[in-house]
């Protein structure tokens, strides 16, 4: 998996360096959970009496030209910034396109859409979904065989990075399609550092201190959504990589499938988290807050760093945002750990998630070619440029404008910069036990209510 996400990222790397032109910064801003363009819709049952999927006349009904409906259900609830704005966008401008299509999207935060989609894999899927190409999401689905196979043919122009098609494939059939390439990242209010006189930090021991700083500010150094599990899981991750270097994959796969965390690597990585969680990094609470609260934090000024992924750059493109914010956030990586084998440029990144059609939908010819014009070169990967929202899964080249945010220049530069990267994060490594139990058991660990090596045992007891 590491050495797929690496051709991966490293070719993207290779795009970035092309990059050159400077830019002024606009603004993002917390996900709200708009719906006014969702419709909530439930699935119909689309099998019969006995459990199969209907014939293939009827999943290619709508290609004569007759009124189409397609449901689509997606996990941005967002729907006037970032890659919600995009998907509707998108949405809308096939609409137009296409007078006998109706796409009706239900839209859900990735928590409440993931238990939903269990469901709908049992009684049957909307047409297009959100799915993740990693294992311990796409493994189970897979098998259900609730997906429709793609054409991988149909995909060769699309400027699909090396090796990202990767994870959605099972036995050499492609099942889904990438969106962005992730990287983890520390957000940061430039204008609030300089005005404090605080610096980026080159090392763990350096983030600590300057957290004391902020906190003796009055300020919360790092606004973190730990209510949801796997925010946390991917900032493990993170400590990991530097903690291990190139061998992280290696030890993660090895404990997964020994059912054994005792590796002193993945111990001290634990450790750390646990030692930032003690000298109060985070803010008060953080263990049951959730995603919008966490980026309000920062976004509002009362946090001077937030912890997320590259996918919300975007907040540099929020006019929701008070410009004073959103024109100086800018972004490092995990700093490195005293004696670790990771340096500065190995950082945390993978793959994230993308869509994929039901295998069952009464309208799958209509909602694969839907999809495919989702990821025209033309849509996705540049509306996602240009809406900030981190690096694409396709070749964005073409459109870099030089009126790039300050943010998506430094992203940029950290990908091209990247030596190595780590691939899945530790929470999507394993099976869905593993990932429910590692997500479920890391808020104890972080706030001391679970030892370190009583959360180690309960995740690889989760693995056998």
């Amino acid at each position: 998996m590491k050495k797929k996400v690496l051709a991966t990222l490293l070719t993207a790397a290779m795009t970035a360096s092309m990059f050159a032109g400077c830019g002024g910064d606009k603004g993002s801003a917390p996900a709200s959970a708009d719906t006014s363009s969702v419709a909530e819709e439930e699935a119909d049952s689309k099998t019969d009496d006995s459990g199969a999927a209907k014939d293939d006349a009827a999943a290619d009904a709508g290609s004569a030209g007759g009124d189409v409906t397609i449901k689509l259900f997606s996990n941005l609830p967002d729907r006037k910034n970032g890659q919600g704005l995009v998907e509707q966008t998108i949405i809308d401008e096939y609409m137009a396109e296409n007078a006998n299509v109706t796409i009706e999207v239900e839209a859900l935060d990735e928590e409440a859409y993931k238990t939903k989609f269990k469901a709908y894999a049992m009684n049957g899927m909307p047409d297009v979904v959100s799915i993740w190409g990693q294992p311990a999401f796409l493994d189970e689905v897979l098998d259900a065989g609730v997906l429709a196979e793609l054409n991988e043919e149909d995909y060769v122009d699309y400027g699909f990075i090396a090796g990202s098609l990767e994870g959605f494939k099972k036995d050499g059939k492609l099942y889904g399609l990438p969106r962005n390439t992730d990287i983890m990242l520390f957000y940061y209010n430039q204008k609030m550092f300089d005005d404090n006189g605080w610096k980026v930090p080159a090392t763990t021991d350096d983030l600590l201190s300057l957290c004391e700083d902020i906190q003796a500010a009055g300020i919360t150094p790092v606004a973190m959504d730990g209510g949801d599990g796997w925010p946390m899981a991917c900032f493990l991750t993170d400590i990991l990589v530097k903690v291990s270097g190139i061998s992280y994959a290696d030890i993660v796969s090895n404990a997964i499938a020994t059912g054994d965390f005792t590796a002193p690597e993945i111990k001290q990585a634990t450790e750390i988290l646990v030692k930032f969680a003690d000298a109060g990094m985070f803010q008060v609470g953080y263990d049951s807050q959730d995603y919008g609260t966490t980026m309000n934090l920062f976004t509002n000024g009362q946090a001077a760093m937030y912890c997320m992924g590259s996918w919300d750059a975007s907040m540099a493109l929020n006019e929701d945002i008070a410009p004073e914010i959103r024109d100086n956030i800018r972004a490092f990586t995990m700093p490195t750990v005293s004696g670790g084998k990771g340096g500065a440029n190995d950082i945390a990144a993978w793959n994230g998630g993308g869509y994929a059609v039901s295998a069952s939908s009464e309208v799958r010819e209509e909602a694969i070619k839907f999809l495919n014009y989702m990821y025209q070169p033309d849509k996705l990967s540049k509306y996602g440029w240009e809406n900030g929202v981190g690096m694409s899964a396709q070749d964005q080249t073409p459109y870099l404008t030089g009126s790039e945010t300050e943010l998506q220049k430094q992203i940029m530069d950290i990908l091209k910069n990247a030596t190595s990267v780590s691939g899945t994060p530790i929470n999507d490594c394993g099976p869905s036990a593993f990932k429910t139990a590692i997500e479920s058991e890391i808020q104890g660990v972080s706030n001391g209510s679970t030892s370190v090596d009583d959360f180690l045992a309960a995740i690889g007891a989760a693995c056998k």
